[in-house]
C-alpha cells in the first residue's frame, strides 16, 4: 500500500512524477525488485500482450483517470514489453470517452479501446460452469496473454465493495445477471473462469479517491481523498485489504461497518474456499510505503 500525499493537486489534476514514483515504490515493495522495470519483469514476459482492465462506468467523476492508466502503461518502459502490446480497455468506447480517454486503435503504439470496437466484441462460445453462463470479451479471452486489474476501490450497495475481482464483471456480456445474494458466488466464479484466472497477474487498487458509502455511484459527501494505491499478486487478499480500508473510512465518519449493514463482501470468503487466494486478515501482511 503506497500513499502519495499531494498526488491529487488542488485543481483535481494528478502529479505525473509522483504517480510514477508511487508505481515504482509499490511494485518494488511487492516483488522485492531493485527497480520498477525489474519488478514488472518478474510478472510479465517481453512477449506478453498486456491487457489493463480499467473501470469507466462511473463517468468523469468516479472512473479510472486517464493519467492513472496511462501512467501504468508508461511504467512498462524498459521491461521488454512493447508499447504496441499494451491495451487499456473497458466495456465500451462511449464510457471510455466519457471518462476522458482518447481512443487509440492503431496497430502501432499504445492501444485504448472498448470491447464494442469493430474486430473485438465478445466470444461466440458461451462459457458455462457452476452459476456462470457468459460470453467473455475477446480482449480478455484472446488478445491479452497477461492481465492487470486496475480497479477503483468503492462501496457497492449489493456486493459490499467493488475492487479488483469484481472489475472483471466488465469482461462479460451479462454482469446484470450476477448481482443477487451480494454477488456471491458470482464474482469468485467469473474470476475463476480460464479467461481471467489464467491471465491475471496483478491487482492495483486505485484508492486515490474512495467512495466509501452509497456506492458505486459518485456522492461527494461520502468520497474521501485517500491518495493511496494498493498492489497485490493475490487477488483475494488485495480486495480484502480494500474492504478494510473502506470500513476504516466509514468508521472515521461514524458509519456502521459493511458487516453491520449486512453488506460484507461475502464473495471473498467464497473465493478463498475456491483456492483463489487468502481472505483472512490475520494471514495478510500489509506493507505501507510513502512515495
Amino acid at each position: 500500500m503506497v500513499r502519495a500525499r499531494g498526488l491529487l493537486e488542488r485543481a483535481g489534476d494528478i502529479d505525473a512524477d509522483r504517480l510514477l514514483r508511487a508505481y515504482e515504490r509499490g511494485l518494488r515493495a511487492l516483488t522485492g525488485a531493485a527497480s520498477l522495470a525489474e519488478g514488472l519483469g518478474q510478472l510479465f514476459k517481453p512477449a506478453d500482450r498486456v491487457g489493463i482492465k480499467i473501470n469507466t462506468i462511473g463517468g468523469r467523476k468516479l472512473s479510472t483517470r486517464p493519467e492513472v492508466a496511462l501512467g501504468l502503461a508508461s511504467a512498462f518502459q524498459g521491461t521488454g514489453v512493447s508499447e504496441k502490446n499494451i491495451l487499456i480497455w473497458d466495456r465500451t468506447n462511449r464510457e471510455l470517452r466519457e471518462a476522458g480517454f482518447t481512443l487509440s486503435l492503431g496497430s502501432s503504439g499504445l492501444k485504448v479501446y472498448g470491447t464494442d470496437t469493430d474486430g473485438a466484441g465478445y466470444d461466440d462460445e458461451l462459457y458455462a460452469k457452476d452459476n456462470i453462463g457468459s460470453l467473455f470479451s475477446s480482449i480478455q479471452s484472446r488478445y491479452a496473454t497477461a492481465s492487470i486489474s486496475l480497479a477503483l476501490l468503492k462501496d457497492h450497495g449489493l456486493a459490499g465493495i467493488t475492487a479488483g475481482m469484481k472489475n472483471y464483471f466488465g469482461a462479460i456480456h451479462n454482469p446484470n445477471k450476477y448481482h443477487d445474494d451480494h454477488c456471491d458466488p458470482f464474482v469468485a466464479e467469473v474470476f475463476a473462469a480460464p479467461p481471467v484466472e489464467t491471465r491475471h497477474k496483478l491487482t492495483i487498487l486505485d484508492a486515490l479517491l474512495v467512495q466509501y458509502h452509497r456506492g458505486p455511484s459518485f456522492h461527494a459527501q461520502w468520497a474521501a481523498k485517500a491518495e493511496k494505491l494498493v498492489f497485490g499478486i493475490d487477488p483475494v487478499a488485495t480486495d480484502a485489504v480494500g474492504w478494510r480500508m473502506i470500513d476504516a473510512l466509514r468508521a472515521a465518519k461514524g458509519l456502521p461497518t459493511l458487516a453491520e449493514e449486512d453488506r460484507e463482501p461475502r464473495y471473498l470468503s467464497t473465493a478463498a474456499l475456491m483456492g483463489l487466494g487468502t481472505a483472512a486478515a490475520e494471514a495478510i501482511e500489509v506493507v505501507e510505503e510513502e512515495a
